[in-house]
């Protein structure tokens, strides 16, 4: 088959190819505009892995320009599309509303139509937990109103599930949505708490904690990750018959998460553990001198929890990897990626 990954360049999106190119003899093509949002460094590093692979084709290029998109949809006539590429971060998102539009909503519309044009037996889609906005209830369910996000990023994932459910519905593509819950590990995004307190942690710098620890996060390791989008790619949604006999658009929603939020203080403490334990800090770190308790930020949700039940009963898939463990290959990572004496 030949599948279409964009967002190839960053950190979920490398990790897939990664994965389908030593599991599959698929043609990967990977997009990506190599943006400055985060260190660029890393980002070549992450291609750097893919390039010695010959059924790896890149391609350069923004998810907003649809000449380019057309002309890859027309040259390649991709079977499966993942859509990974987007403008992330939700504090980001309150200063430069406009970026977000413009890779989130244009180019994802961009994206659509070139499925329309040229049918594609699957669309696989990044949406995100951020999606549930305030939403009191938990675990979050794919049930749950999503009405009410308080971030801009959060209102972009959400018009991407209501655009793709009316693409699917017009033109029987089938589409799958997935909602990511605090994604991390190694080669990482530098402005994920993992990877800044750690940056700053080095500098000898103070952490903020928000909400004065009381925040809880649903950490999902990236390979984790990466195996749930693998095995959606594999089953995509049928189109059925509804009992008004017209058809029921091919559409579906999941959570891929650890479905075991953890505290913001106990996650501080283990990767302060890890940190020092793979080298990156020294033993006698005071890591009391460098914390320091805030109020939540404007966009931040206390929790972040997954229900995953229905990704278990339809892909006989769950996250496994324990949050130290993935922090331990994180901290390894970091020392070697950065050379650290």
């Amino acid at each position: 088959m030949k599948i279409l990954v964009t967002g190839a360049a960053g950190f979920i999106g490398s990790f897939l190819c990664k994965k389908l190119l030593e599991t599959t003899d698929n043609l990967i093509v990977g997009i990506d505009n190599l943006n400055d949002y985060y260190d660029v460094s890393i980002k070549e590093a992450r291609l750097d892995l893919l390039q010695p692979f010959t059924k790896f084709v890149f391609k350069k290029g923004d998810l907003a320009d649809k000449a380019f998109i057309d002309s890859l949809f027309e040259k390649y006539q991709f079977d499966i599309v993942v859509n990974l590429a987007a403008q992330a971060g939700v504090r980001y998102s309150i200063d430069n509303p406009e970026v977000y539009i413009h890779s989130n909503i244009i180019g994802f519309y961009n994206i659509l139509e070139a499925c329309r044009y040229h049918p594609v037996k699957h669309l696989v889609y990044a949406s995100s937990s951020s999606v549930y906005g305030g939403n009191t209830k938990v675990p979050f369910s794919t049930d749950d109103k999503v009405d009410n996000p308080v971030s801009l990023y959060a209102a972009t994932k959400k018009s991407n599930e209501l655009l793709a459910h009316v693409y699917s519905k017009l033109y029987s593509i089938p589409t799958t949505g997935l909602r990511f819950f605090t994604v991390y590990g190694p080669m990482g995004r530098p402005d994920m708490a993992y990877f800044s307190f750690t940056n700053k942690l080095i500098k000898g710098q103070t952490i903020e904690i928000f909400n004065y620890g009381n925040c809880k996060r649903d950490f999902t390791y990236v390979d984790d990750i990466v195996d749930g989008v693998i095995k959606v790619m594999g089953k995509a949604p049928t189109v059925e018959l509804g009992e008004d006999g017209l058809p029921i658009a091919p559409y579906r929603i999941y959570n891929i998460g650890n479905n075991k939020p953890e505290n913001l203080l106990d996650f501080v403490q283990i990767l302060s553990e890890e940190l020092v334990a793979a080298g990156v800090l020294p033993a006698d770190y005071n890591f009391d001198d460098h914390k320091k308790l805030v109020p939540m930020q404007k966009g931040d949700v206390p929790i972040t929890y997954a229900d995953t039940s229905e990704l278990e009963r339809d892909f006989n898939f769950k996250p496994s990897t324990s949050l130290r463990d993935g922090l331990r290959r994180f901290a390894q990572w970091y020392k070697s990626f950065y050379k650290i004496k």
